[in-house]
């Protein structure tokens, strides 16, 4: 009896509310019965798209198959493996390599090198097809919009989106929107109060928590500031409503950095105005034009005049964190002269009472204090001394440890240049074009790369640890001369670029500061590196020192 592992994927919501993932399974279960089969292992992906690779069952069906779990694995359809040609090509190939063979229920398995040109070319076919409909889609969005209909699912606050309906005896009546009148209301006052009495986003969102008024929708159930921004700029709460601001796209930054993504384009970019299907749209107006315009230059009043806007110099802003675990931020002035490092925990919860009560820390003194201590350490050979020895005596005993292990990126690159010769086995069989396949190996060549060089710095950091020694006596003590040279006199962004390097957190209150970070002992006395990105050679780390205690408040 052969083993086989089944595999089955659906992109949308509404996919799984029509059971086609029970519908596959089903399929399965069929296939089973009239062949002399045995379902060892079932992986699913619900609501995973086929336009990427990176789905938590998939990456588990690949890595099963090197453990030789099962013989062959069932597919309903090869889209069911990835939209893209070049994709069900790439794991269908890693899959046979290992020994497993790949089945389909829809078609038969290619079994020769003519069955597999055909089968080929019908992928080629069904992707450009996809493509077309995608299109013609969008196109007619467009036609749509410009006739005047509404493509949305849900209205901004203030209104109501009615979806197509049709009465009995009646033409169609199409989506639109109406006005929700206790949110209009709201709306109204909201703008009243900016316009006549001067309120700001803070202060609204304050009033607004005070009379019980909430948002739409929201997981703590309050406003934030920066949806009042957005909602009181949307020009269709004076009937200008617009379609096609805006695309989807792969943010550059992520806020998170999670592997397994459902949707990889999670951000939007904005497109140029005449680009916009702007006045075609109708939306009832719920707010003048004129009271509009005159809240808009409020709102760019008070950003240029807030007293937020003033920047102040921290020297080890970002750096620092608060005892509840919440990081501790610049303040700015408040009252009088001074600036202070507070929690976050109050902007986190906000409008919300905080959870911590802990005081701001006068950044003038800590500052001040942090720099003089800092000094006193990098120019006192005896304190180096002691955190060397310990760092050379905690490398003997095991403690430190490499930060990624060597073996598995060397296995990860390794399957990457496997993933990036199929494709150009691929193209070379005239599978996809030349600027399909770039578009391919594009982002694989970049992986091959980040990788390469991790592996390079981590075999380095190995090679130069297990070289080093423990410095004498003399040799720290000349490096702390040189240190104590170039640390004086610097200006705030020298000292903010060696606190950048060099200090890996503190952990702060009015009693005490808490320093954690490492310093490179660089032996080469031609010039002492004090803020480099590289570690050098004899490394003394300092791991958890408590260069300032007790002083913040024998200062204050």
């Amino acid at each position: 009896m052969k083993l086989i592992a089944t595999y089955a994927r659906v992109s949308t919501g509404r996919q799984e509310e029509e059971k086609t993932v029970q519908d596959q399974i089903y399929a399965f279960k069929e296939y089973v019965s009239k062949n002399d089969v045995k379902i060892v292992r079932e992986y699913v992906d619900n609501g995973w798209s086929g336009d990427t690779l990176a789905r938590p069952d998939l990456d588990n069906l690949r890595q099963d198959a090197d453990k030789k779990i099962f013989d062959a694995v069932l597919f309903y359809d090869p889209d069911r493996i990835a939209r893209r040609y070049s994709y069900q090509e790439l794991v269908t190939d890693e899959l046979q390599e290992a020994g497993v063979e790949v089945i389909f229920i829809t078609i038969p398995t290619p079994k020769n090198h003519e069955e597999r040109i055909v089968h080929g070319v019908r992928g080629l076919f069904a992707e450009y097809e996809r493509m077309k409909i995608a299109e013609r889609f969008r196109l007619g969005k467009v036609r749509k919009v410009k006739e005047g209909h509404v493509l949305t699912s849900q209205a901004s606050y203030g209104h109501r989106y009615i979806a197509n309906v049709k009465l009995p005896g009646q033409s169609m009546i199409h989506g639109h929107y109406e006005i929700v009148s206790e949110e209009a209301e709201n709306l109204r006052n909201i703008f009243k109060w900016i316009d006549e009495e001067d309120l700001t986003l803070r202060r609204l969102v304050v009033r607004l928590q005070k009379l019980g008024i909430k948002p739409r929708k929201s997981k703590k159930g309050t406003w934030t500031t920066g949806t009042l921004s957005t909602l009181i700029r949307n020009k269709a709460l004076i009937g200008e409503a617009h379609w096609g601001k805006s695309y989807a796209c792969v943010p550059t930054n992520p806020q998170k950095t999670e592997k397994y993504k459902k949707m990889k384009k999670t951000s939007r970019r904005d497109k140029p105005e005449k680009d916009w299907v702007a006045n075609k749209i109708p939306v009832p107006p719920i707010i003048d034009r004129e009271l509009f315009m005159r809240v808009q230059e409020k709102l760019k009043s008070h950003a240029a005049f807030s007293k937020r806007n003033k920047k102040n110099d921290y020297l080890v802003g970002g750096k620092l964190w608060c005892v509840c675990g919440n990081r501790m931020s610049g303040n700015g002035k408040y009252q009088g002269d001074h600036i202070y490092y507070r929690c976050i925990n109050r902007i986190l919860n906000f409008p919300m009472p905080k959870t911590c009560h802990q005081r701001g820390i006068n950044a003038i003194i800590v500052d001040k204090l942090f720099w003089l201590k800092f000094y006193e350490f990098l120019s006192s050979p005896d304190q180096l001394y002691e955190q060397a020895e310990r760092w050379i005596l905690n490398r003997q005993q095991g403690e430190v440890k490499s930060i990624e292990n060597i073996e598995e990126l060397k296995n990860e690159l390794s399957k990457l240049k496997k993933q990036e010769d199929r494709l150009n086995k691929a193209h070379g069989a005239g599978a996809f074009t030349l600027e399909q396949l770039i578009e391919y190996t594009t982002p694989i060549k970049k992986q091959i790369s980040d990788i390469g060089g991790r592996i390079m710095a981590l075999e380095e950091r190995e090679r130069s640890q297990g070289a080093s020694t423990m410095p004498t006596k003399e040799q720290i003590k000349a490096f702390a001369q040189k240190a104590a040279e170039k640390l004086r006199n610097l200006n705030f962004e020298e000292k903010r670029a060696i606190i950048i390097s060099i200090v890996g957190k503190v952990i702060g209150s009015q009693e005490q500061l808490s320093v954690a970070g490492h310093v490179a002992l660089n032996l080469d006395f031609n010039y002492v590196t004090l803020y480099s990105e590289r570690g050098n050679r004899g490394a003394a780390q300092c791991r958890q020192i408590h260069i300032i205690q007790n002083h913040y408040q024998k200062a204050g």
